[in-house]
């Protein structure tokens, strides 16, 4: 079994080309079904607004462009051409030191963030529901899970952690220099929206305002921070009282339009209004950065944030390195132990065949024999084979372990004509 992963992520495409790549939550079944009928024997995808990857284990002949193909299925307007100067592609060991890398944050844009292996499991989780996820994956994931355990128990990689949500806020206090008197729009009722709500009270916000199109989610939030729900529809009209917006919507279509944004300043007579859009795919229409007095950010403009955050994690991110480059090796010497049991069992099976075939044939020869004579044959012959299968057993555990191009497996299976399991 092959290990392919193919995505694109912060540092390798801008968010214009993400946004066209991102699925949405509905999408992802179809998608993996998709596919599997492509060949892939398994399949993931993990889609957040800062990567999309699709994660296949499949025969050794499927090709890796397949798998690249597979990003463009569910999307017009992008071509392959386009998109393969941004995609990366892993296999195998680097498959797997990527997945964990990724569970352990050490591939996001914020080192230590504690969002992408929650959203990870979420993958799993839904991968699995479709029927996508089998035990070669699930092997995978499993360890990649236990890794970022392992990581956050071991290393300081978590602790004073941020995320987007809160180098958003960080974004617009450095805009501002304070929040104190400054009042906040949020734009969706998810979990980026809620840190960033529980950010803002803290930094001293005076009034945060929320609008999501399920009123009940907003609701919610309101009464967690105190704030006040703005109904859906009703938002645009009242956008000239905000300093700040910040946008994590999973609506498809900009949220907040140029028009909007331009009557609002109007209406502010010129104050400036500063637009973070923390959402993949855009909730704010790019042009809005044309208008006079609006100051737009996108999620790709936190990378400047992000690299200061790197520099001072740069020790415990070389500490949890050395944690996945262990677990990727051993995880590795599991998965080939693995490859080889099933030939382990019909070499054993093989061979306590031939002995009751043999024995089967002698039996009648031997006479009537007493039940301790019977158990003592049975014991003798079992014993010989057993000394038989011991060393090429341990042989090929002892390949499987290290790194072994499997060529005794194929002996054994060659020599005692072993039929796949």
């Amino acid at each position: 079994m092959k290990l392919l992963l193919a995505g694109v992520n912060h540092r390798t495409a801008p968010v214009q080309l993400r946004e066209k790549l991102a699925y949405r939550t509905e999408e992802i079944p179809g998608a993996l079904l998709e596919i599997q009928a492509r060949g892939a024997k398994e399949a993931l995808i993990l889609s957040t607004c800062n990567r999309v990857e699709l994660t296949a284990a499949l025969d050794d002949d499927f090709r890796v462009e397949t798998l690249i193909e597979s990003l463009l299925s569910h999307r017009t307007g992008l071509t392959i051409d386009e998109l393969l100067p941004h995609v990366y592609r892993y296999e195998d060991t680097e498959a797997i030191r990527h997945l964990f890398r990724v569970a352990s944050s050490l591939d996001s844009m914020i080192v230590g963030e504690p969002q992408i292996l929650g959203q990870l499991k979420q993958a799993c989780t839904q991968a699995r529901d479709s029927g996508a996820i089998g035990t070669f994956l699930d092997a995978v994931l499993t360890r990649a899970f236990n890794v970022a355990k392992r990581i956050r128990s071991e290393t300081e990689i978590g602790q004073n952690a941020v995320s987007v949500s809160y180098a958003a806020v960080e974004l617009a206090r450095e805009i501002f220099g304070s929040l104190n008197k400054k009042r906040v729009l949020i734009v969706g009722a998810g979990k980026m929206s809620e840190g960033a709500a529980r950010h803002l009270m803290r930094a001293g916000a005076a009034g945060i305002f929320i609008t999501n199109r399920t009123a009940e989610r907003a609701d919610e939030l309101a009464r967690i921070f105190r704030g006040e729900v703005i109904p859906y529809e009703q938002f645009p009209q009242r956008l000239s009282e905000v300093d700040i917006v910040i946008t994590s919507s999973a609506a498809q279509g900009f949220v907040v339009t140029r028009e909007m944004v331009r009557k609002a300043i109007e209406a502010r007579k010129n104050q400036p209004m500063f637009l973070i859009d923390i959402a993949v795919p855009r909730n704010v229409e790019p042009s809005i950065a044309d208008i006079e007095h609006a100051f737009l950010y996108d999620i790709d403009d936190l990378q400047r944030l992000t690299d200061q955050n790197l520099k001072t994690r740069l020790d415990v991110a070389q500490q949890a390195e050395s944690i996945v480059t262990d677990e990727v090796t051993r995880l590795e010497a599991r998965l080939r132990e693995r490859e080889v049991t099933p030939t382990i069992v019909s070499f054993q099976e093989q061979l306590e065949a031939i002995r009751k075939d043999v024995l089967g044939r002698y039996r009648g020869k031997l006479g009537d024999l007493s039940a301790d004579q019977e158990e003592t044959l049975e014991a003798l012959t079992r014993g010989i084979i057993n000394k038989i299968a011991h060393g090429p057993i341990s042989e090929m555990r002892r390949q499987a372990a290290g790194s072994s191009d499997g060529e005794l497996v194929s002996v054994v299976r060659r020599i005692f004509k072993l039929r796949d399991r």
